[in-house]
């Protein structure tokens, strides 16, 4: 007999089984398991994982150390797409192993072009007289 579950208990686990990927893939980079020298030789944050509904699809944003070489690093890891998926199947335990989609986190960037508005004079003019 199905379960039925809410939105929120479903969400619950989008968020618990993205951030096992995270920490799985984290841990993969840290150790160096890939055997990539791109790889082995940077220094890369997983800073999250968004699961499909169905937990089919996961896209993984990441972020070099100092932003150095972002897509030299993305090509990388979808290079080693395989290796990865293997591995995060082995390790989570799930019926069907997560697509694993790599993409470059931009939210640093975007979060430097909102400072830099904030730090306008005419911007915190505006913010001084409230």
């Amino acid at each position: 007999m199905p379960r039925n579950t809410t939105g929120e208990e479903q969400s619950v686990r989008l968020l618990k089984v993205g951030e096992r990927v995270r920490h799985i893939l984290s841990e993969l980079l840290a150790r160096g398991e890939a055997h990539d020298e791109v790889l082995s030789a940077s220094n890369i944050s997983v800073t999250e994982v968004r699961m499909s509904p169905d937990l089919r699809n996961a896209k993984v944003y990441v972020k070099p150390l100092l932003g150095e070489d972002e897509q030299v690093v993305v090509k990388a890891l979808r290079t080693n797409t395989a290796f990865f998926q293997r591995e995060v199947a082995q390790r989570l335990g799930l019926k069907f192993a997560p697509k694993l989609q790599f993409r470059a986190d931009e939210s640093f960037d975007e979060a430097g072009r909102i400072d830099r508005l904030l730090d306008d004079p005419k911007v915190r003019r505006d913010l001084e007289e409230e």
